[in-house]
This record gives structure tokens, sequence and C-alpha cells, in this order.
């Protein structure tokens, strides 16, 4: 949406923090911008969104959200390129999912305009923030969340969304070990576990607690029902490379059409790497470790782009993952970051300048 009449009243911050911040060395998510995005759902309607200062936000202990859970997020990045324009990745993707989301936890769906020109205009205002260190980008945050206050176990009259913004430095330094569960489950079917619900999140700590206690960084989730099948990797997709063929879960109720997932198709088919999209199980990926066909796995998701990781356990048996110097996981990384730092030609349209 290049065209807009909508007007987002604007309330510049009195004094920026940007001159206290170490951009040198940016943890992921803990520092934010001068500005958030404000939006409230009332009296049947979405009002027009507000620009203001970061600040708190006052709610009632009724507040749903409190007490049911009707809470929603998005994750995204803008980037400079070294002429210093913005680009944004898919954006629209974001958007679609997001109400996808909305619509699943009986959340009124946000009209593409306020979330497109709110975004960009967002951006614009503090583009100041965006580092340019490598690995480094401006971390995007919209969500929405239930405003309206009662007891009653039902949907709630009146909505918050936001959008807030970080400056980061990379997710996840080096490679991860993760543990294959076979206790717990990340979601079910008939569930919640498509849309980026934050409870999903929630419900994924105590077990990653648990594995992490083990030694492991993250945990490989499992199908709710046997625990016999991959599905996700932490809070990201999850990609296997057995022989030169890539294979990944198709999504469900339980899965998450994650953008770099999609991506990461797109390119393998572009590259003309054999894809498989189907039910890959714990027996097959165990014994493609053990006979070396499994020669890599790795996480897909917006915050880190490409996660590899460098071994599982499973059953209390530990295995470990060549290192190979022709891998999958970095030619797609460097694809997806080539194109949105604009240092390479975009041939699928992904890139968006915020102008």
């Amino acid at each position: 949406m290049e065209t807009t009449t909508l007007k987002i009243p604007v309330e510049r911050t009195k004094q920026s923090k940007i001159d206290q911040v170490d951009f040198d060395n940016l943890n992921f998510g803990s520092v934010f911008t001068d500005h958030m995005l404000v939006c409230n759902f009332r009296n049947g309607a979405w009002e027009i969104p507000e620009i203001m200062p970061y600040q708190a936000i006052s709610l009632e202990p009724s507040a749903k959200i409190f007490h049911y859970g009707q809470s929603i997020f998005e994750g995204m990045k803008a980037y400079k390129d070294v002429d210093e324009k913005i680009w944004l990745f898919r954006p629209l993707d974001n958007f679609k999912r997001l109400n996808i989301s909305a619509d699943r936890m009986a959340i009124p769906e946000l009209p593409e305009e306020y979330f497109m020109e709110g975004l960009k205009q967002l951006v614009r205002l503090d583009s100041e923030w965006i580092p340019q260190a490598a690995g480094s980008s401006l971390y995007i945050r919209p969500f929405m969340f239930a405003s309206g206050k009662g007891f009653h176990a039902s949907p709630a009259d009146e909505y918050k969304f936001i959008i807030c913004l970080a400056p980061s430095g990379s997710y996840f330094s080096g490679k991860v070990k993760v543990l294959i569960e076979e206790t717990y489950s990340r979601a079910a079917n008939g569930g919640v576990g498509y849309a980026k619900a934050g409870g999903n999140y929630a419900g994924q700590f105590y077990p990653t607690q648990l594995a992490v206690k083990k030694g492991y960084n993250q945990v490989i989730w499992t199908d709710d029902n046997s625990h016999e099948y991959i599905e996700e990797a932490g809070a990201m997709n999850i990609f296997a490379r057995i022989g030169d063929t890539l294979i990944t879960a198709p999504t469900s109720d339980r899965i998450l059409d994650g953008i770099t997932r999609k991506s990461i198709l797109e390119i393998a088919e572009d590259e003309g790497i054999r894809t498989e999209v189907r039910k890959l199980s714990v027996t097959e990926i165990v014994s493609a470790a053990k006979d070396g066909s499994l020669k890599e796995l790795f996480g897909a998701g917006t915050a880190a782009v490409i996660s590899p990781i460098a071994g599982f356990g499973y059953k209390k048996v530990d295995y470990e993952l060549p290192e190979i110097t022709d891998s999958f996981a970095a030619l797609f990384k460097k694809r997806i970051t080539d194109i949105q730092y604009n240092r390479s030609a975009d041939k699928f349209g992904w890139r968006y300048e915020v102008k």
C-alpha cells in the first residue's frame, strides 16, 4: 500500500534516549526506541492509531488479558542498507498472519492500512535507531491483547494493538544443542499452535528449562499424540538435511506457518535443492544420524533467521552432527539476509522499502 488517506497523530518525545544506547553491544529485544504506536478497539471498532513516546500502559486488574490470555503478536525486522535506505521483509505476510491469529483468538481483525501505515510511520520516525553493525537490525514487535475488563469467561469488548521497536544484535551466537521432547507438547490438534498466541510460548518455558538443566539449549517439539514426529525447534520451524534432500514438517493446527520457513522453501526451489514437506519421524532422524546421512538440522525464524543445530539428545543418547563446508543453513541465511539488507537482487519481491 503506497498511498493512504490515513492521518496518524504523532506526539514526539521531548527527550530522546538514543545517546544512552551502546549500539556496539546490543542484546536482543532489551532496549526500546523513543516511540510506539497504540491503537484501541472500543465500541465495536478500531480507532485511529496514535504514535506517542514509549511509555508504560495502564490496565485495570480486571483486564481480561490477565485472566483469559487473549494475546497475540508478530515478529519483524527493519534494516538499513549502505545508502541509508530502510527495508522491511515480507511485511504483508506478517499482517495477514496477525489477523489469522486474531481470528483464532476471537480478537477483532485489524485493518491493513492501520498496520502498514502505522508501521511505516513509526519506523521512519525512529529510523536513527536502526543499527548497521553486522547481524544487527531493528526488531519490530506488533502485538494485540484484551484490555476490556471483567471476570466473565468470554471475549473482551476492548483491545489494544501496539507496535514497539527494539534495536537488537544477533538472537543466538553459535550453534545450539537440542533435546527431542518425549513427554511435553507445544500444541495439539484443533488447538492454537498455528497462531502466534502468547500462551503458546508460555507453555514452552517449563519443558525448555528442564532441557537446559540437562545441558541443552532448546527443545525439539514432537507431535502431541505419539511423540514420534518432529514438529518445531523451540520457537522456530525446523529443517533437516538428509543426504542432499531438505525436509520440513507441513504446517497444521500445531505448526506455525513461518515466514522464514516459506522463504527457505522458495529459495531451495530456486537453487535446485530437492525438498520434501512431509512428516519426519524421530526414528528417521536418529537412524540418519547413526548412518551419517543426517548432514544438518537447523531452526528457522525471524529473530535468528537460521540457527544451526550442532547436536541433539534423545532417550539419554547424544548425537553430534558433522561440520560441513557446503551447508544449506549458510546458503539460506546468506540469500535471505542479502535480500533483507539490499545487498542482492530480490527476484521474489520480498523486500519492501520504507520511504
